[in-house]
């Protein structure tokens, strides 16, 4: 072959590599796009411990320790009922405002709640605690239900999964800067409660100050607003010039496939028989992601701590590797979530949960035949909390966004975002109950949900990776939708020719 002839073929060989290359790595602009959209909202809550002190100064009198616990659980449960608030408000402010836009307003409860509770230390009044924890909770409801929406609307279809992700990182990593944050070195002092507690205002802060630089969802450009230079320039701005085509022609196609429909509301979602078993799979997923037993996991890893011998000074420091071990887990499923699919992920976490639970409620019963037990407990808490992270942690949201097409969405979030919290705040009332009745046998009742969330996947979702809005859609409605791979060629032809 003429040297001419090589060097031609390698230059082909190295702009198809540059193409390739551009389709496997996210454009510089949407990563910190997504970045921005993330950080808000995700810093943790703190432990609170100066209720009975202020009780004492201000009435000079002790506290009744019924009523100490009545006021805990009304500053934990209040934190659910606002979260359930900012969840059913979240999807029709993203209608109204703009994906971007109720990110950018939601720091206005964020904002609230740091200013309310920094605040009630230096004036006694612990009272502040419940309202900045009630404003907290939207502010989170709110978060989780948009961010998602955001993120899967601005990435494109390869990459989708991935940057579903950043929510649930984000999340776990702020939860690990509070675990940190918190420790006696840190801000985990008496006198340093005040700033801790304020200290939630700087992502909302940040969010404010970065997030404005980037655009709009493209999708809601387009499609909700009209608005085809907007989403062009938004295309461009988090693609690049090279790849925005393919999508835009993806969003062109499913503008046309909702022609003259308007975003439904949540109860409009149930008598739409299209969306039938996308409906009842984010209810069945998100009820499971509170059932599963994540919670009681928590709930005796302190307990499965203490039993291993470990000094009490160095239990605060495994419990900081919990959160790092969710946070890694997150990441991890960030990786792979592209290689393997969903489905994989999502099954595959809850098949090695299922197996926890075995384990974990062999090492609970057998404690104290040997000195290894323990640790063979602890080993479970840090294996259920990874499993957790690599499936249903993270690809619940994703699945919620990929299911639904633009006009039911945000209705969809709203659903699932209720789902969710009423979920936390049933699993929180009744989990005292549930482990006194059954103690360590509480395991199994979380083992036949995680197996019967598995035996539902397996049978009724498909795999989303790599496949547009549409074609998910169709491939629900499809009679034929375990032969996936007949759909995938003609489902986009099929919706658009329809019309």
């Amino acid at each position: 072959m003429s040297k001419e002839r090589v060097d031609e073929y390698q230059t082909l060989l190295d702009k198809d590599f540059k193409v390739a290359r551009r389709k496997r790595l996210p454009n510089r602009s949407l990563l910190l796009a997504a970045g921005a959209a993330c950080i808000g909202g995700t810093y943790p809550l703190y432990e609170f411990k100066f209720i009975n002190q202020t009780w004492i100064e201000r009435y000079h009198t002790t506290i009744s320790e019924d009523f100490l616990t009545l006021l805990w659980s009304i500053i934990v449960s209040i934190f659910t009922l606002g979260g359930l608030i900012g969840a059913s408000i979240g999807g029709t402010l993203s209608v109204k405002l703009g994906r971007k836009g109720t990110l950018l307003a939601n720091n206005a409860f964020s904002l609230t709640a740091a200013l309310l509770m920094g605040l009630s230390w230096p004036t006694g009044l612990f009272e502040l605690l419940i309202v900045g924890r009630f404003f907290s909770g939207i502010n989170a409801g709110i978060a989780i239900c948009v961010q998602p929406l955001y993120l899967g609307e601005i990435a494109p279809t390869a990459l989708r999964g991935a940057m579903g992700m950043g929510t649930s990182i984000f999340i776990t990593g702020g939860i690990l800067t509070g675990q940190v944050m918190g420790l006696r070195e840190f801000l985990g002092r008496e006198e340093y409660w005040p700033i801790l507690l304020a200290t939630t205002c700087i992502p909302a802060i940040v969010q404010l100050i970065v997030l404005p630089f980037f655009p709009e969802s493209p999708r809601y450009l387009l499609i909700d607003k009209g608005d085809s230079e907007g989403c062009k320039k938004a295309l461009k701005q988090l693609h690049g010039v090279g790849v925005c085509d393919t999508e835009r022609e993806d969003i062109e196609k499913e503008k046309l496939n909702a022609a003259g429909v308007q975003a439904k509301k949540p109860w409009e979602l149930f008598t739409d028989h299209s969306v039938r078993w996308q409906l009842l799979t984010i209810f069945l997923l998100n009820t499971a992601q509170q059932l599963n037993g994540i919670n009681a996991i928590y709930f005796y890893a302190d307990y499965i701590f203490r039993q291993s011998g470990l000094p009490e000074d160095k239990i605060r420091y495994v419990t900081v590797g919990t959160g790092a071990c969710e946070c890694l887990s997150a990441l991890t499923c960030g990786m792979l979530i592209e290689c393997l699919g969903r489905k994989v992920l999502i099954m595959g976490g809850y098949s090695l949960m299922s197996i926890c639970c075995i384990l974990f409620t062999l090492s609970l019963t057998f404690q104290e035949v040997s000195p290894v037990v323990p640790y063979l407990s602890m080993a479970c808490v840090f294996a259920f909390i990874l499993s957790f992270g690599l499936g249903p942690g993270g690809v619940t949201n994703i699945l919620t966004t990929e299911l639904f097409t633009q006009a039911s969405r945000p209705a969809a979030y709203m659903i699932a975002g209720s789902v969710n919290w009423c979920s936390f705040f049933f699993i929180g009332l009744l989990f005292p109950f549930i482990v006194r009745g059954l103690q360590q046998y509480c395991f199994l009742v979380f083992l036949v949900v995680c197996v019967a969330v598995v035996t539902y996947i397996f049978l009724v979702v498909p795999e989303t990776k790599n496949k547009t809005f549409l074609e998910i859609q169709l491939e629900f409605q499809s009679s034929k939708n375990k032969k996936a791979n007949c759909v995938d060629g003609a489902g986009t032809t099929l919706l658009t020719t329809s019309i």
